[in-house]
């Protein structure tokens, strides 16, 4: 009896862990198959931040920077660059209200993330004005 109610109180965390865009994240490119990066996504202050952990592609030089951002990221290294900033939990599995960069262009973006698939992956939309206006990624989850 005591073991059902020690399980009974554990899932709603398994649940919530499984449905958080917390941990780290294979980047696939808009063709749906190359692997860009390895995305760490973490709680920073109430919200949640990424990082790019490392180049998966080859044709990304390993000191490459972001030389065409615009912001505090100018200049800086794309390995340990953060891509995105103050996104928060909006309800319904969907965390929004914060931005993504793209390293390439050093344009930002609003952004939306919503895990799908059970938590194994991860949709990243990033847009202008209203998410219809935008792109999407499916990264896949790595741990």
């Amino acid at each position: 009896m005591k073991f059902l109610f020690a399980v009974a109180l554990l899932m709603p965390a398994f649940a919530f862990a499984q449905t958080s865009p917390v941990g780290l994240w294979k980047t696939i490119d808009d063709d749906g198959k190359t692997a860009k990066s390895l995305v760490r996504i973490s709680e920073q202050g109430g919200a949640l931040v990424g990082s790019i952990d490392k180049l998966l592609d080859p044709k990304d030089p390993g000191d490459a920077k972001c030389d065409k951002c615009k912001d505090d990221r100018k200049d800086q290294p794309v390995v340990g660059l953060q891509i995105i900033r103050g996104v928060k939990g909006e309800g319904d599995g969907v965390w929004g209200g914060g931005e993504i960069l793209d390293p390439k262009d050093g344009k930002t973006y609003r952004t939306r993330l919503k895990p799908v698939d059970g938590g194994k992956k991860l949709e990243v939309r990033g847009y202008i004005g209203a998410p219809l206006f935008g792109r999407s990624q499916t990264w896949v989850r790595v741990e």
